[in-house]
């Protein structure tokens, strides 16, 4: 598989393409907003207390602030949309297996941008996107 073909764009409707945009936008604004305090100190953003290593920091902050930077330009969608996947797999985890947290009121966001992950990884980000207009149409 070369690269242009993992990041062309399926055809799809012009109603379900704005609506995948606006899905980008709004979560790709959430993202850059959980992960920008994250990007200021990506290797240490948990405290110098934490389990998880430096490396995986790093990951989680670059995955949320430039995965959703990507979301919002449709831009190399399935690789942020991976990065953003394994955050919150991690992110639901963690809440629920380790912490024993309710679904609703901790498990339930990271589960809901986990599915939305998995949607613009396997749908793709739409007809309004830059993966689109770079790559070019899925054949």
């Amino acid at each position: 598989m070369s690269v242009k073909s993992f990041f062309s764009v399926p055809d799809q409707s012009t109603l379900g393409s704005v609506a995948l945009l606006a899905l980008r936008l709004v979560v790709g604004v959430a993202f850059m907003m959980h992960g920008s305090g994250k990007i200021q100190n990506p290797f240490g953003w948990m405290g110098p207390d934490a389990e998880t290593p430096a490396v995986f920091q790093f990951l989680a902050a670059f995955s949320e602030f430039g995965g959703g930077l990507a979301f919002i330009l449709g831009l190399l969608t399935p690789l942020a949309a991976l990065g953003v996947l394994s955050t919150m797999v991690v992110a639901v985890y963690t809440h629920v297996v380790k912490m024993g947290d309710p679904f609703v009121g901790k498990a339930e966001l990271p589960s809901v941008y986990l599915c939305i992950a998995f949607v613009l990884a396997t749908v793709g980000p739409g007809l309004l996107s830059l993966d689109r207009k770079i790559f070019g149409p899925r054949r």
